[in-house]
């Protein structure tokens, strides 16, 4: 009995050893299509040249320049967490340091509220300099607004947009810890994103705060 359970282990493993040798490539080739897209995307041009990537602690940044070799800025992988888990955000910068473009990368976050991030703010942080604004929500002071009932995924979602304009354009200290920041005083009796009730007050010591 253990010789046929032994056999059937290694025909197990040999067959999905195969199976990843095959499917591998074709993952990593559509994540760099994806990657080389998203890139594109970001910095609102289909003509640009990309130099290879460069680690600068923890960030991904990308130079870009045009068919000429000019100079057109930034496009930097930056993570923060949210919500649900890792918000991961591809952002392009020009040479001043203005948004060009985003995408979020992944995400875990509920869906239909923080899963949102992907077209939330394309009309409301583009052309803005996280280096001359208040790039926090409306809610903590800063000028963005966030995503409704998606506070958390709002802050996390600019901080790591700050963080990379932070290390990677002005070469200043990133931020790090928690994305979530102190709670507002406005709270609600929903146990989880989405089930906030705007308005009302709750009795509990630890209220679940608009997320």
């Amino acid at each position: 009995m253990v010789a046929v359970l032994t056999v059937i282990a290694v025909i197990a493993g040999a067959v999905l050893a195969s199976v990843n040798a095959v499917t591998a490539p074709q993952i990593e080739k559509i994540n760099a299509d994806n990657l080389a897209a998203g890139i594109k995307a970001v910095m609102g041009s289909d003509d640009i040249q990309v130099a290879d990537p460069e680690e600068i602690e923890g960030f991904t940044a990308y130079t870009i320049g045009d068919a000429e070799g000019n100079d057109l800025g930034k496009a930097v992988v930056t993570t923060s967490n949210g919500f649900g888990g890792p918000l991961k955000v591809l952002v392009g910068f020009d040479t001043e340091g203005n948004i060009k473009g985003y995408t979020v990368l992944e995400h875990a976050e509920t869906p239909g509220l923080g899963a949102k991030a992907g077209e939330w703010f394309q009309d409301k942080i583009l052309g803005k300099n996280p280096g001359t604004c208040n790039f926090t929500v409306s809610k903590d002071g800063g000028d963005i607004d966030a995503i409704t009932a998606s506070t958390i995924t709002s802050r996390a979602f600019l901080l790591a947009i700050q963080n990379a304009y932070n290390k990677v354009i002005a070469g200043t200290d990133a931020e790090t810890g928690a994305t979530s920041q102190a709670k507002s005083d406005d709270c609600c009796c929903g146990e989880g994103e989405g089930e906030c009730c705007e308005g009302d007050s709750c009795e509990s010591e630890t209220p679940c705060c608009e997320q």
